[in-house]
């Protein structure tokens, strides 16, 4: 019996574990395999995320670019409004200054009328012809 238990695992070792070994071989190497792609596939994403963080950093400087446009916006804006101000200010201080000289020939001409207006009348005293033509025109 001794004897038919060592030729069974003579037996096995000769025809089992040689097939177990290449067997744990082929494992190996699909493990390998296996772990390569992992490891390829974590670049990638490695890759793909930096390429993503580098996006979002070029828009973050884009975002204040254009926040350094608006301001720069807001000074024109004001510089523009500063100048339409100035712009009514002088009109209104134009149109006062043209006004004046006007206003003060009506006021000449108003009081100049007023004094051809009494010397006629008091002519129209003296010369009645006179007096009827001021009567008609409701002068006196």
């Amino acid at each position: 019996m001794k004897i038919y238990k060592l030729l069974v695992i003579i037996l096995f070792s000769i025809f089992l574990l040689p097939g177990v070994v290449p067997a744990k071989e082929n494992i190996s190497t699909f493990e390998r395999e296996t772990t390569e792609k992992l490891i390829r596939i974590e670049t990638k994403v490695d890759e793909g995320q930096k390429a993503i963080n580098q996006r979002i950093d070029d828009l973050g400087k884009r975002i204040d670019d254009m926040g350094k446009r608006v301001d720069d916006m807001r000074g024109l804006l004001y510089v523009v409004l500063g100048g339409m101000i100035a712009l009514v200010g002088f009109v209104i201080w134009d149109r006062r200054t043209a006004l004046a000289p006007a206003i003060k020939r009506t006021k000449d001409l108003e009081e100049r009328g007023e004094k051809i207006e009494m010397a006629l009348r008091e002519y129209a005293k003296k010369d009645p012809t006179l007096m009827e033509i001021l009567k008609e025109l409701k002068l006196l």
